[in-house]
């Protein structure tokens, strides 16, 4: 039964969270992230084989900087140069699947987890949960709250202290709560961007 309990969460369908095996698997991740969160700077190498055993993947010159909180563990793949900065949140009882080149703000959080509206069904501790998925080089700003079954687009900015209910196209600025598209992403943006880029390398030789 056990095991049909993660086979249901997985696919999000209702599972009892409080099944043994879902409840083992969370405490293994709770004693690594715990180990993790103790490790200091100078441990980069054992950081990251830490979060290789932790994680469903995690890519080349990503980093975690702790403190860090995670459900599973597993069912989280991260790509190449991801950064998340402290205090961030991965409840990850559906899949989280994030791109290469994301970097995550402050106490950015990604809840894929649901509960029934209907009181009585989730006094049983039936719950179901939702993929998130981001896309390439987006950037989520400080304290966002992306919800269950978001998809990210991307080359995508969501500003700080979004909370994000619905799917955000590629190339654009969103923000707000809830999380709504401002404006497109244009060549202007780029060649701003490039010449202030273009003034920092000026100032350096």
């Amino acid at each position: 039964m056990a095991k049909n309990e993660i086979k249901k969460m997985l696919t999000s369908k209702l599972y009892f969270a409080g099944s043994p095996e879902a409840v083992a698997l969370r405490m293994r991740a709770k004693k690594m992230t715990h180990r993790f969160n103790q490790m200091i700077d100078l441990d980069v190498n054992q950081k990251n084989d830490l979060l290789k055993e932790l994680l469903g993947r995690i890519g080349t010159n990503s980093y975690i900087e702790p403190p860090f909180r995670i459900d599973y563990g597993r069912y989280t793949t991260i790509g190449n140069h991801f950064y998340a900065n402290y205090d961030c949140i991965f409840i990850d009882v559906a899949p989280i699947t994030i791109g290469n080149d994301v970097f995550l703000g402050p106490r950015v959080s990604l809840y894929t987890a649901g509960h029934p509206i209907d009181a009585a069904i989730r006094n049983e501790e039936l719950e179901y949960g939702k993929p998130i998925t981001i896309g390439n080089s987006a950037w989520i700003g400080g304290n966002t709250v992306i919800n269950p079954g978001v998809t990210i687009g991307s080359n995508v900015v969501i500003g700080s202290g979004s909370v994000v209910t619905k799917n955000v196209p590629d190339n654009v600025v969103a923000v707000g709560n809830p999380c709504h598209v401002l404006r497109e992403i244009t060549p202007e943006d780029h060649a701003y961007w490039q010449q202030q880029k273009d003034i920092y390398l000026h100032d350096n030789d």
